[in-house]
């Protein structure tokens, strides 16, 4: 008898255990099977199958005896290639084994059930902040917003991904209307560009997504420098336009700031609405954590959501983030959420009481690396030089007021380097690495030791 539950798991297992864009890329596609002691995986081409077969066999095994209670070696693995009929939906990878691209000339989208959105408009918390932008995204989906195409700028943390989601639940849910969606960031557009490439399918690639109806498009400034993507991208956004697909872009970054972008591209990325979602008020900071709690159905003190929305200023996902620990840990103990437990808990989360001026990033940086301000400012690639001047870059922006331009002519580096840096450094925190969480470490101290 076929055990279907035991593939989920194996796939499980492995997202935990490989790098998210190879299990992303490789593994969440494939559809698998397991009978007693044999795990048969059907790649959607042999490209694919060959590819996981070459590189990823030893694993898939040992994560498959871990999960089966056997020794590696009792283990029948079999890779083949299928391909199966495309279905008409390109689904959100929000679950483990779900692809959220056509990578590598596969399918538009695996015959998995309808994708769980993790996110909606109505638990998106609407301030001064992102009323605008949450506006566009809402009239957008309505076909009110008299252009199908929205642009939304925003720091890391504050929202652009829950919109964007928002958008794909509202539009996958209204009325009996099917709709191709595709959801995917610019970095999994590129990686599944290149894979089709190898694969000889670049041609399936570009018409599997100009099918879209709706595309959904996460940080662009990642093809920043990169002329053939932009190139890629360009045709695809002027094909959906074209044909009144609507289209939704974020960015860390306005399109004004965006450099090595072809103008032509960035001209498109303007076409429509352009919103920017600020850091939240305080008083959409208190909002933010009242209605966390209540949908946790969680007992929140005042003097706690006060303190909290004090503290933590300038990113919601941290906000949130450290009221799920509060609720986690008083439920673990059976205990009340106290103004101490909070206190406590706060301490590791970036604090924002205070500012924190360039001098003071620049000395704490050195403090941290173990450099010298010289080291810092000089032309050296070396690794813990960059990520050092990276990390500032990151801080300048979330703490100063300072344009990109004025933070480069601190470090000796044009406008467009800022940009590079801050874009190398979110992605780094997004893929939760190991030189993601050491960044993360770092920023803490810093912020920690200037007292913000």
């Amino acid at each position: 008898m076929t055990m279907t539950t035991d593939w989920p798991a194996m796939a499980e297992n492995l997202q935990r255990t490989l790098e998210p864009g190879v299990f992303k890329v490789w593994i969440a596609p494939l559809d698998g099977e397991v009978r007693d002691a044999s795990v048969c995986l059907n790649a959607p081409n042999d490209f694919a199958a060959n590819w996981i077969r070459d590189r990823l066999s030893h694993t898939i095994r040992d994560t498959a005896a871990g999960v089966l209670g056997l020794a590696p070696e009792g283990v029948s693995l079999v890779i083949r290639s299928e391909n199966p009929e495309p279905v008409r939906r390109i689904v959100n990878p929000t679950e483990p084994a779900a692809s959220s691209c056509p990578r590598q000339g596969l399918l538009i989208g695996p015959a998995y059930p309808e994708p769980r959105w993790r996110f909606s408009f109505e638990d998106f918390v609407v301030g001064p902040s992102n009323e605008m932008a949450y506006a566009a995204a809402k009239g957008l989906c309505a076909d009110l917003a008299g252009a199908g195409t929205l642009f939304v700028s925003a720091a890391s943390g504050l929202g652009k991904t829950h919109l964007v989601q928002a958008v794909g639940k509202c539009l996958s849910e209204e009325g009996n209307r099917t709709r191709n969606i595709s959801y995917l960031t610019a970095e999994e557009f590129a990686s599944c560009f290149v894979a089709a490439l190898k694969a000889r399918d670049v041609e399936g690639f570009k018409a599997r997504l100009r099918q879209s109806d709706v595309l959904l498009l996460e940080d662009v400034h990642f093809l920043q420098n990169k002329g053939k993507m932009q190139e890629e991208a360009m045709a695809l956004i002027k094909s959906l336009q074209a044909k009144g697909g609507r289209l939704v872009l974020t960015s860390s970054f306005a399109p004004r700031d965006l450099r090595h972008m072809d103008g032509q591209l960035v001209s498109l990325f303007c076409a429509g609405l352009l919103t920017h979602m600020a850091s939240p008020t305080l008083e959409t900071r208190r909002y933010i954590l009242r209605e966390k709690a209540r949908a946790h159905q969680a007992v929140l003190p005042e003097s706690v959501s006060e303190m909290l929305a004090t503290r933590i200023t300038s990113d919601v996902r941290q906000l949130e983030s450290c009221l799920n620990n509060l609720i986690f840990k008083a439920r673990l103990l059976n205990i009340q959420i106290s103004l101490d437990m909070a206190l406590e808990m706060v301490g590791q989360y970036a604090e924002t009481r205070n500012t924190l001026d360039m001098p003071a990033i620049v000395r704490l940086i050195c403090d941290s690396f173990k450099l010298s301000e010289p080291q810092l400012v000089s032309r050296s690639r070396k690794s813990e030089y960059v990520q050092a001047r990276n990390t500032a870059y990151f801080l300048a922006r979330k703490h100063t007021q300072l344009s990109l331009q004025e933070i480069g002519d601190r470090f000796n580096r044009r406008h467009s380097s800022v940009i590079k840096g801050i874009s190398v450094f979110e992605r780094e925190m997004q893929r939760e690495s190991a030189l993601g969480r050491q960044l993360a470490h770092a920023v803490e101290l810093v912020e920690r030791n200037a007292g913000v």
